[in-house]
């Protein structure tokens, strides 16, 4: 035995050290030409080494004179955590048929890989776990509750959870992340108050599907709570993944400054953390700060995902940066991160949105695979640039392809109608949206269909498609019609609308300009005069006009009558000469006087 245990070492340390598949044959080889291959002592090692490939796991055990119970639950195990989770269902079914009856470790493995897959129930092991008298086992009720929640039936997990006998924070979690999975939030934090009443202590993972509740529900005031109660006073481990729920949750109620502050206050960081927060930057739409910690994440030597690259792209696309966005490109390519559907979108979305609609449809119809998603970027970005048949032959081809269309696909085509003027293509659009795909317009769809009659003329048309809309219609909708009034010279009701749009929002500066605009175009100018009265007796200021411009891979931002940028004082300064200049200039024609110069042209 001696010399077996020698060898044994020998061989394991040479695998060990190589860590190839083709080492693995070698190993494989001494055994056999040693005669040992046969030898469980041998094989059940070799078995948990070879745990990344399948198949030559499947073939090993298959030499095992003896299958005990721990080695088919190695070979679940590198199922379970394989791209490959239906294995599982082979493996239990040959583990029945050598006759080996399964522990309280095999389910639990077995329901974890089931998690992972769709379309599927956990009923039929729940069966099995009942005949095997492992139904009251704490281990497997916990998974089986964690089970059924994550595969959809919330309802039966929570039966379940109601039968166990020991509830402990391990039940408690996986009842609060099922809730969470299927998008039942509420009852999610629920769970957590009548956890918090029986007594149960609260521990970290907890702790972030609680504020991962919160964020969904946009619920500042639990997350603050649950921030203050549990961790700045102690009572759970402050680590990189509670921080990073803290950074998630404040950014999506709309706190950015706040988890600003939680991201600093952080003792470690990682790219989850990292990915948070600019994520969070960009859902607050602080962009130019989305960018720049995307680069400190970078000088840091933190290797970005696909999901940091795709918030990073997404925040180019908003500010026009195609530098950096063309970078980010390259970056992808280079770190061979390859193209998810998120990733690709994102890819489109940007190329669309900086003007370059041609280098967007090179990156579309390089993609492996398109989903939804991508095939809507293009078809936006299409309808943004102007060419309306070339985005509606590309959503006939989306459906020949058999991709289902979204509300968002939707509004894309509608958008492309409207600026192409097919009033007739767009209303059967409408009418597919609802019978033939069963989607629910929403108040933008109306604002679209308003919009398409608008801008054709029909405007007795657009005013029924407003009254017929099942909610409330929005000062968006309103001021779509209101254009169509601008376009084709329709004074009177232009000038009901806008006096309606005033009164919706007595505050937006947008709406008494619009007004104004239209008294002047048909020379009231008196009328015009009143509602720039009516605007600053109100006390209503115009936002300032703000641009962006990328200058050698920066950002600079200007904003109308803004001076803190240096270049903003240089511009300032010459506009204010040429304007001093061209008074002087208007002053010399008022007294008659034939010639005037103006320096610098």
């Amino acid at each position: 035995m001696p010399k077996l245990a020698t060898l044994r070492h020998s061989i394991l340390c040479c695998f060990h050290k190589c860590g190839t598949f083709d080492h693995l044959n070698q190993t494989t080889s001494i055994l056999i030409t040693s005669g040992l291959a046969h030898h469980t002592f041998f094989l059940s090692d070799l078995l948990r080494s070879a745990t990344k490939d399948l198949g030559y796991t499947l073939l090993l055990f298959d030499r095992l004179a003896t299958p005990y119970i721990f080695l088919w639950n190695t070979i679940v195990r590198s199922f379970s955590a394989s791209s490959q989770p239906q294995m599982v269902l082979v493996a239990y079914s040959r583990l029945r048929n050598h006759g080996v009856i399964p522990d309280r470790h095999t389910f639990p493995l077995l329901l974890k890989a089931f998690s992972k897959l769709r379309n599927e129930n956990p009923f039929q092991f729940y069966a099995h776990i009942v005949k095997f008298g492992l139904d009251f086992d704490a281990f497997v009720q916990n998974s089986l509750v964690s089970a059924f929640a994550h595969c959809g039936y919330v309802d039966c997990s929570r039966r379940l959870f109601i039968e166990t006998a020991k509830k402990d924070v391990v039940s408690w979690t996986a009842l609060i992340n099922g809730c969470l999975r299927n998008g039942r939030a509420v009852e999610a934090l629920e769970c957590f108050v009548e956890m918090r009443s029986s007594g149960v202590e609260v521990d970290e993972v907890t702790v972030v599907s609680v504020l991962c509740a919160a964020a969904m529900l946009r619920d500042v005031w639990f997350g603050r709570w649950v921030h203050g109660f549990y961790v700045e006073s102690g009572r759970v481990i402050w680590d990189v993944y509670v921080g990073s729920a803290l950074v998630d949750m404040y950014s999506k109620c709309g706190y950015c400054d706040d988890a600003v502050k939680v991201f600093n206050e952080m003792p470690t960081r990682n790219l989850v953390s990292w990915g948070a927060l600019i994520a969070g930057y960009v859902q607050c739409n602080r962009y130019k700060e989305a960018l720049k910690v995307f680069q400190e994440m970078i000088i840091e030597g933190i290797e970005p995902n696909q999901s940091t690259v795709t918030s990073a792209l997404t925040a180019c696309a908003q500010l026009g940066s195609l530098d950096q966005g063309r970078w980010l490109h390259e970056y992808v390519d280079r770190s061979k991160l390859g193209l998810n559907s998120k990733l690709g979108t994102a890819l489109v979305d940007m190329y669309s949105k900086c003007g370059c609609v041609d280098e967007a449809l090179l990156v579309f119809e390089k993609l492996p695979a398109k989903d939804v998603y991508p095939w809507t970027a293009m078809i936006n970005g299409l309808a943004m640039r102007g060419d309306a048949l070339s985005s509606l032959n590309l959503f006939s081809q989306m459906i020949r392809s058999r991709v289902q269309p979204n509300g968002v696909t939707f509004l894309g085509v509608l958008s492309a109608c409207a600026h192409g003027g097919l009033v007739d293509e767009g209303l059967e659009l409408f009418r597919l949206m609802i019978c033939d795909y069963r989607l629910e317009p929403n108040v933008d769809h109306y604002g679209c269909m308003v919009d398409l009659l608008g801008r054709a003329g029909r405007l007795e048309e657009a005013i029924k498609f407003i009254e017929s809309m099942p909610m409330e219609p929005t000062p968006g909708v309103w001021g779509a019609l209101f254009s169509g009034c601008m376009i084709h010279k329709a004074f009177e009701l232009g000038e009901h609308i806008g006096n309606h749009l005033i009164k919706l929002q007595p505050h937006h500066s947008g709406r008494y300009i619009l007004l104004a605009n239209l008294y002047s175009r048909c020379q009231k100018w008196e009328a015009a005069a009143n509602v720039r009265r009516l605007m600053k007796g109100k006390g209503v200021d115009k936002s300032p006009a703000c641009s962006w411009i990328e200058v050698n891979g920066v950002i600079h931002e200007f904003i109308a009558f803004d001076k803190s940028h240096i270049e903003s004082i240089n511009v300032y300064m010459m506009l204010g000469s040429v304007t001093a200049q061209l008074k002087l200039a208007t002053y010399a024609l008022d007294s008659n006087l034939l010639t005037f110069t103006i320096d610098g042209g």
